[in-house]
């Protein structure tokens, strides 16, 4: 595995744009109101091992940061337009301020501002609660047809570190898609690849296998996959997915499905069981997801209609018992979100390994939010059955996939807020009682890498430690079964 490497171009213009060691200025004047800062990181509440949050001001000539924790100075970082923290002394920042926060100052010299301007201070809150090391994510064009520049990537969080686990750079017409991964770890990890010669790439205790399940009665090929907490079942739904494009809409595309069902994959025995109530002919089943303790199967389920009147379409949140010892679903559906009485539609439920929260995407219609500006992430509480507020995690724009860190005090999700088009990732806090903290970008070495990066974030899922098995055994699973 490489390191993904960045253009001559962009790191010429990172050496032009972010400087060390100008000397520290006093600035001739105080403003009462904070800098506009970008990404913007001002009272956010961040783990104590996330990578240094460095950010520029777009406007600025010479830029200073004053760093303060527990009443006391620490640091001075200066540079151009932007400041890039050493990360050193931001990890001795950061566990000198772990409960507390970190406070900082920033002044700004630029043609409106010759002498210079000192802004009021921010905080930047330092929560006892650590993050998920690693994290994977596809990065994909933020087109429709263009396959041939994909790869899923995994980056580490308390760096800047990111590596290629597999791409199809080399290979014409392969997607890389639907990844997951049991209990947080990539030695036991499943994902797709499409294509000639494709297939369901399975990795059992660090080894990738062939998983045709297209070749395993009642042969459904699989797509949206989730792994039961005792690694022996994998519950998929089996969609025939098409899409259709807008003349005239604030969106772009629809993503649609002509048919989608549910398998649950037995992994010890090689065989797919299926239950006729959500293979048949009248509801589609799509995006499964088991609870922490394995005890239930969540699900979006929708009546079916004829395509492509999506905006018809609208998927409920169901849950269904699950018999771990013989990978059966029991008698009771119980629906938690009725797109009758709501008026949404519910993809993406993802529950806390705390077992406390549901989390899941909600857009006016149909199973695809990504490319829906109205869609937004709502959270439930399992235990109390109700709604807890969540808006400070929306924008006008789009929010759509979303994860839960191993310890439930984490919530990675993507967002389209910045430009609209591109999909990013943002992280947020969550507390004992459900209170979400600011959302935060990314951080990045260089903080124009999240604006000149042309790629889209896809399907961002944390890990407990990086991929080590090697793309090149991959290879060997591209041949024809025989």
């Amino acid at each position: 595995m490489k390191v993904l490497n960045h253009s001559i171009h962009e790191l010429t213009l990172f050496l032009l744009i972010f400087c060390f060691g100008c000397g520290n200025r006093q600035a001739a004047q105080q403003s009462a109101e904070q800098p506009d800062i970008f990404p913007d990181y001002r009272e956010v509440t961040i783990p104590p091992n996330i990578a240094p949050l460095n950010f520029e001001v777009k406007t600025a000539e010479h830029i200073q940061a004053d760093f303060y924790t527990r009443n006391e100075f620490h640091c001075t970082v200066t540079g151009k337009n932007g400041i890039v923290i050493p990360i050193d002394r931001w990890k001795e920042l950061t566990a000198k301020a772990i409960g507390t926060h970190i406070e900082v100052c920033v002044s700004v010299w630029s043609d409106t501002q010759p002498d210079g301007i000192k802004y009021a201070p921010f905080r930047i809150h330092i929560a006892a609660d650590s993050i998920d090391p690693w994290i994977a994510y596809r990065l994909i064009p933020p087109g429709y047809r263009q396959w041939k520049q994909m790869g899923l990537y995994q980056r580490c969080l308390e760096s800047y570190e990111e590596k290629a686990i597999i791409t199809n750079h080399h290979k014409e017409e392969r997607c890389i898609n639907c990844h997951s991964f049991h209990n947080f770890s990539p030695q036991n990890m499943i994902f797709h690849l499409r294509g000639p010669s494709g297939t369901t790439v399975l990795v059992r205790n660090n080894q990738p296998q062939r998983l045709d399940l297209g070749q395993i009665p009642p042969c459904m090929k699989g797509t949206y996959p989730h792994w039961h907490p005792d690694g022996r079942w994998i519950a998929f739904s089996n969609n025939n997915t098409a899409q259709a494009f807008y003349a005239h809409s604030q969106d772009k595309v629809e993503v649609y499905d002509l048919d989608s069902d549910l398998m649950i994959y037995d992994i010890e025995n090689s065989r797919v069981l299926t239950d006729e109530r959500f293979t048949d002919s009248l509801y589609w089943e799509t995006f499964p997801a088991f609870s922490p303790e394995g005890d239930y199967l969540y699900l979006c389920r929708a009546e079916k209609k004829v395509m492509p009147q999506y905006d018809s379409l609208h998927y409920a949140l169901i849950r269904i018992p699950f018999d771990n010892e013989n990978g059966q679903l029991g008698a009771l559906i119980d629906t938690l979100y009725n797109p009758k009485t709501r008026g949404g539609s519910v993809s993406f439920p993802r529950i806390s390994p705390n077992g406390q929260r549901l989390l899941y995407t909600e857009a006016q219609c149909a199973t695809f939010p990504i490319w829906h500006k109205e869609a937004d992430l709502r959270m439930l509480n399992l235990r109390t059955g109700v709604e807890e507020d969540c808006s400070i995690l929306n924008s006008t724009d789009v929010e759509s996939y979303h994860a839960w860190s191993f310890n439930s005090r984490w919530i990675m999700f993507s967002s389209r807020r910045i430009d609209g088009r591109y999909t990013r990732l943002f992280f947020a806090y969550v507390s004992e009682d459900g209170t979400i903290g600011k959302p935060f970008l990314l951080p990045q070495k260089f903080p124009n890498m999240n604006t000149l990066r042309l790629t889209s974030y896809n399907i961002p899922e944390f890990m407990s430690e990086e991929v080590s098995w090697a793309p090149q055994q991959i290879e060997t699973l591209l041949q024809p079964s025989k």
